[in-house]
């Protein structure tokens, strides 16, 4: 055997293969998702928070705007023209104007407190506790629902518990020959005041 038969040769090392690069992308992708998801739950909470901003932003600005700006409540002027006395029959309770002005126009052939014949306004208001009488023709009088307050024609009460007769307004006659009624006034008949010629139009 010759000398260099007799070395032994020494083994290869194996070769230290390369990294694996899907391995390293599959090693990396959880980290990855782990961060897209805390990312969109962030967005999703500012977005949701600054939606709710807004809307109590705007909620605050609607209250103020009341505040500056109160509800207006339109009420019917005070004044108002009712027609011509001729269309008005003697005798009756013409109630056009009972739903808008709260106002029976009455017109009798005398009046009980010696003013002749004519026309007078009466408030539609129970002088009880303030709901509305109905007229009923049949009856002759006007009745109360509420507690059965009873009015005669010319606004005297006689039954139920209302205390006095139904207040009447301030009536004349304007430049174009109707009916002007004038809210503003009142007459009530326990202080004298039915007497006063603004409280009956005389024709």
């Amino acid at each position: 055997m010759s000398k260099e038969e007799s070395v032994e040769t020494a083994p290869a090392k194996p070769a230290t293969p390369p990294p694996k690069p899907a391995a390293a992308k599959a090693a990396a992708a959880p980290a990855s998702s782990k961060t897209a998801v805390p990312r969109r739950s962030l967005l999703s909470w500012v977005t949701l928070a600054w939606v709710a901003f807004t809307a109590s932003m705007l909620a605050s600005l609607t209250a103020t705007a009341r505040f500056m700006f109160p509800n207006v409540l339109f009420e019917p002027p005070p004044t108002f023209k009712a027609g011509f006395p001729n269309e008005i029959q003697i005798g009756q309770v013409d109630e056009r104007f009972k739903q808008r002005f709260a106002v029976w126009l009455v017109r009798s052939a005398f009046d009980e407190w010696g003013m002749g014949s004519g026309i007078y306004a009466l408030s539609t208001v129970c002088t009880h506790l303030g709901c509305t009488p109905n007229w009923l023709e049949a009856e002759q009088k006007f009745k109360c629902p509420c507690h059965g307050s009873g009015y005669y024609k010319t606004g005297v009460n006689f039954e139920g518990p209302t205390p006095r007769p139904l207040e009447r307004y301030a009536i004349a006659l304007a430049d174009d020959g109707q009916i002007l009624v004038d809210k503003s006034r009142k007459f009530q008949a326990e202080k004298g005041e039915w007497t006063n010629p603004a409280a009956f139009l005389k024709l």
